[in-house]
């Protein structure tokens, strides 16, 4: 059961509502900004590896920056019991290493539409595991309804003739389920190591840690990466501080907010990520399959915070977050 909290300003519906979406957003900025890195890191398309490789780098450097941050504010960020130690150590292997292996191996046995919609399905898990964990945080026929609709949103953004294949390739889209199933999971553990644990410490070590772990991983299972000039540079310096920014964001959210208030936000990822990669690598995105899904995603996170019958009561009565 969760902890109480003093009021926090994270708590606050507006400012957690924006707060998620610039996170989903800036998620949603990393699909271009990931392909354009392939391409200035000379990445192959079938290079698994490297890939691994140029995540871990990302992950690494994003948490050594927050770390550094906290530093300069006065934060403890090396006062950690043992068992806190542990916990950042499983956290990061599993919300990081183990994740975004599964992610990008599953990516390259796989399309990117399918891949995009499978990912989706992390949000039906965040949803359904914080019914078993918290008391608070039932499923309602609304949060039903907004995940369908928020789904069904990621689905029309990726509507071509991929979504007529029917198969399902296990090392394929199995994996990116799994990756979706890990993240969620992950992030519900995070959730409770931040009662006892800051969130930017915890997600500072446990992004560094994890990145490490998939630098080393990618480095010996044959993963290279070269810089080449400023832009290499320039283009990791933004995966970097994007996932910095998102990922501290995020976890101080899931402390002040019920998982399945925020969860949902998380289809606005795929469709800012096709919209973001259309503008910044010149595709068409004047179609109306991308204001439809926008207004589904929309609509699914509006259910997802509307309150059913008698909530309000109950809201009224027990305004502390979890």
């Amino acid at each position: 059961m969760d902890t109480a909290h003093p009021a926090s300003v994270f708590a606050r519906k507006n400012v957690a509502f924006a707060c998620a979406t610039l996170c989903c957003l800036l998620w949603g900025s990393s699909y271009p900004a990931i392909k354009n890195g392939y391409e200035i890191f000379q990445i192959a398309a079938d290079d698994v590896p490297s890939k691994i490789v140029f995540a871990g780098y990302r992950f690494l450097f994003a948490g050594l920056l927050l770390l550094v941050f906290a530093l300069l504010q006065g934060r403890p960020i090396a006062r950690l019991s043992p068992r806190q130690c542990g916990q950042l150590a499983v956290l990061g292997v599993t919300q990081t290493s183990i994740q975004y292996t599964f992610f990008y191996i599953g990516l390259a046995f796989t399309t990117g539409v399918k891949g995009s919609i499978m990912n989706a399905t992390g949000t039906f898990f965040s949803v359904l595991l914080a019914h078993f964990i918290y008391q608070n945080d039932r499923i309602s026929f609304n949060k039903s309804l907004g995940c369908i609709l928020g789904f069904a949103g990621v689905m029309l953004v990726n509507l071509n003739h991929s979504l007529l294949d029917f198969s399902f390739i296990w090392l394929g889209d199995g994996f990116i389920v799994l990756a979706a199933f890990i993240l969620s999971a992950s992030s519900l553990y995070g959730k409770r190591i931040s009662q006892t644990v800051d969130p930017m410490v915890m997600t500072g070590w446990q992004l560094a840690f994890g990145g490490l772990v998939l630098v080393a991983g990618g480095y010996l299972t044959g993963g290279t990466l070269a810089v080449h000039g400023v832009a290499s540079v320039a283009i990791l310096g933004y995966l970097t501080l994007l996932s910095s920014i998102a990922f501290a964001l995020w976890s101080v959210l899931l402390k002040y907010n019920r998982v399945s208030m925020i969860a949902p936000f998380n289809f606005v990822i795929p469709v800012a990520g096709t919209v973001l990669s259309a503008i910044f690598l010149g595709e068409q995105i004047f179609e109306w399959k991308y204001a439809a899904a926008l207004v589904l995603v929309c609509s699914g996170i509006w259910w997802v915070n509307k309150p059913g019958k008698g909530s309000a009561a109950r809201s009224r009565k027990v305004n502390a977050p979890e």
